[in-house]
């Protein structure tokens, strides 16, 4: 029986094997990326309980990799493993978000049970609580992403999949920047002109149903992204 989904980014091909396969063992799924691009696309297209995350990875390092995830997952367990044991970068590791930091070489055997305590805290949280991502208060509006309805006193708009997505992204970064890369790969996988063009659509089509509330405002940062201004 599979007790968690877990995304192992570890760039060492002996390193990154022998983790997946002792995981496996434990009855857990596995999914292994090798590099901090193809570890974000993969957190992308699947559903994750748990992430272990190299720090020194190709293409995008660890740290940059644990600041996406949790902007789109803010309470997803997360493990960082390092050759590093300076403090400084532990420092760096806990303020982005992470529950736990070891340092190469461990014992597979600590690090499952570091791995079971973890999800023991976190599925006993979800049982607890009402996940309180799905819902957002935007200004004087009302955003329920699960159900794609945005609402605002006699206004009621059911949203289309990719706008609830991109209003969702938009609310998790409100009053910071979501840049046009990210958005781009969390909705559509990829990025390139012509999705690009079609988000800037989508945008405008936001920027109307928004517009009720003088104090909502999504700013373009030029040739950056996108900010969602919301003034309290």
């Amino acid at each position: 029986m599979i007790k968690a989904n877990i995304l192992l980014v570890e760039d060492d091909e002996n390193l990154g094997f022998v983790t997946q396969d002792n995981l496996q063992l434990s009855g857990y799924k596995v999914t292994w990326a090798k590099d901090g691009v193809t570890g974000f696309e993969a957190f992308c297209k699947d559903k994750f309980d748990l992430c272990i995350l190299d720090v020194m990875l190709p293409k995008k390092d660890g740290f940059q990799l644990g600041q996406e995830i949790k902007t789109l997952k803010e309470n997803i367990p997360m493990i960082f493993l390092t050759a590093k044991s300076l403090d400084p970068d532990k420092v760096q590791g806990f303020k982005i978000g992470a529950d736990d930091y070891i340092t190469k070489p461990f014992n597979m055997e600590i690090l499952s049970l570091r791995i079971q305590a973890l999800l023991k805290r976190h599925f006993s949280i979800q049982a607890n609580t009402v996940e309180k991502k799905d819902v957002f208060k935007i200004g004087k509006y009302n955003f329920d992403y699960k159900n794609q309805e945005l609402s605002c006193e006699d206004f009621n708009k059911h949203l289309t999949k990719k706008e609830a997505e991109i209003l969702r992204l938009l609310c998790l970064n409100k009053n910071k920047l979501l840049t046009r890369d990210l958005a781009l790969k969390v909705i559509w996988g990829e990025n390139d002109y012509f999705k690009g063009r079609s988000m800037d659509v989508f945008i405008t089509k936001l920027r109307k149903y928004l517009s009720l509330d003088e104090e909502i405002e999504i700013i373009n940062v030029h040739g950056t992204g996108f900010k969602l201004k919301v003034s309290e």
